[in-house]
C-alpha cells in the first residue's frame, strides 16, 4: 500500500462519525421502606367499634347462653358465660303446652299477608310518584312522610271501633289490615328512593325495541328493583312480626295470640311462681329465631338494597 492511499484511509477513518453508545438502564436505587404512621384516631376508633360491636352481640349470647342453664344456675352469684353441662330442657318446657305453634302460624299468617300487600301497595305507589307527574303529586309525598310523624299511641281508639264496627276483632284479617296501613307509609318512601334510581331511558329504549311500557318495566326495571324489594320487605317484616301494642288492643281473645303476645302470657304464667329465666330466655329465643333465619337468607340482597336506595331519592 503506497503512502498516498494510507493517509487517505486514515483522513476518511478520522472523519467518520463514531458509533453511537448503546443506551444502558438507569441504575435504580433501592425503594425506601415506608414506615406505617400511628395513627391515634384510627386505633381509637377500632376500639370503639369493637366494643360497640360487643355491647350489641353479648345481649343476644347472654340470652342463648341463658337458655341452657338451669334456673338455679343463673341464680347464683358467680355468672356462668359457657353453658357447660346445658341441656335443651328448658326449650321442652316452652313448647309443652302447644300454645307457641299456634301463635307462630298467627305470627306468620299476618306477617306475610302484611309484607305481600305492603310491598305491593308501596310499589305501585313509588312507580307513579317517581315515574309520572301529575296533579298533587308533591301533597302527596307530604302526606307520607307527615303520616309518619303521627304517634302510634294516639291511633289505637280510632283503630278499635274502626275494626270492631266491621267485626274483625280477634281476626287475623283486621290486624293484617292494620299492618299494612302503619308500614306502607315508610316502605314507598323507601322504595321510591330505588325506582328513582333507575334511568328512565332504560325503559324507553326497550320500548324503541317493540317492547310495550309493561313489558318494558316488566322485564327492564323491575329485576332491577329486585335489591330493593328485599331491603323494604325485611323492614315490613320485622315491624310485623315484632309488633305488640296494636295486636294487644286487636287480638284480646288469648287462642288469636301472636308471638309476642305469647312470650308476655308466658312471662307472665311463670311469674305467678318463681319465675323461672331459664325458660324465659327459651321462649325469647324461639320468638327471635325465625326472624335470624329469615335475615341469614337474604342479607345479601338486602345489603345491596340498602346500598343502592341511597344513590337517588
Amino acid at each position: 500500500m503506497t503512502d498516498t492511499s494510507l493517509n487517505t484511509h486514515v483522513i476518511a477513518s478520522e472523519l467518520a462519525p463514531a458509533p453511537a453508545p448503546i443506551p444502558t438502564a438507569p441504575e435504580t436505587q433501592p425503594q425506601k421502606l415506608t414506615r406505617l404512621r400511628f395513627r391515634p384516631a384510627r386505633i381509637l376508633l377500632s376500639i370503639l367499634a369493637i366494643v360497640v360491636s360487643v355491647a350489641w352481640v353479648f345481649p343476644v349470647y347472654w340470652m342463648l347462653n341463658s337458655s341452657l342453664l338451669s334456673n338455679r344456675t343463673l341464680q347464683s352469684f358467680i355468672p356462668t358465660f359457657v353453658p357447660i353441662g346445658g341441656s335443651f330442657e328448658n326449650y321442652a318446657n316452652a313448647l309443652e303446652n302447644g300454645t307457641f305453634y299456634s301463635a307462630l302460624g298467627i305470627s306468620l299468617s299476618v306477617t306475610l299477608i302484611a309484607v305481600f300487600f305492603c310491598l305491593l301497595f308501596a310499589f305501585l305507589a313509588a312507580v307513579a310518584i317517581s315515574r309520572f307527574r301529575f296533579k298533587g303529586r308533591k301533597s302527596f309525598v307530604l302526606a307520607v312522610l307527615i303520616i309518619q310523624m303521627l304517634p302510634a299511641e294516639g291511633l289505637f281508639i280510632a283503630q278499635y271501633k274502626m275494626v270492631s264496627s266491621v267485626g274483625l276483632l280477634n281476626s287475623i284479617i283486621g290486624v293484617s289490615i292494620i299492618y299494612t296501613a302503619a308500614v306502607v307509609p315508610f316502605t314507598i318512601w323507601m322504595l321510591r328512593g330505588f325506582v328513582a334510581g333507575i334511568p328512565a331511558d332504560l325503559e324507553e329504549a326497550a320500548m324503541v325495541d317493540g317492547l310495550s311500557r309493561t313489558g318494558a318495566f316488566m322485564r327492564i326495571t323491575f329485576p332491577l328493583l329486585a335489591p330493593g324489594l328485599v331491603a323494604s320487605g325485611v323492614f315490613a317484616f320485622l315491624q310485623a312480626w315484632n309488633e305488640f301494642t296494636v295486636a294487644l288492643v286487636l287480638l284480646p281473645a288469648e287462642d288469636m295470640h301472636t308471638l309476642p303476645l305469647w312470650l308476655r302470657g308466658f312471662i307472665q304464667a311463670s311469674a305467678t311462681r318463681e319465675t323461672d329465666w331459664g325458660q324465659v330466655m327459651a321462649a325469647s329465643t324461639l320468638v327471635a329465631l325465625p326472624v335470624i333465619v329469615f335475615f341469614l337468607i337474604v342479607q345479601g340482597r338486602m345489603t345491596s338494597g340498602l346500598v343502592a336506595g341511597a344513590v337517588k331519592g
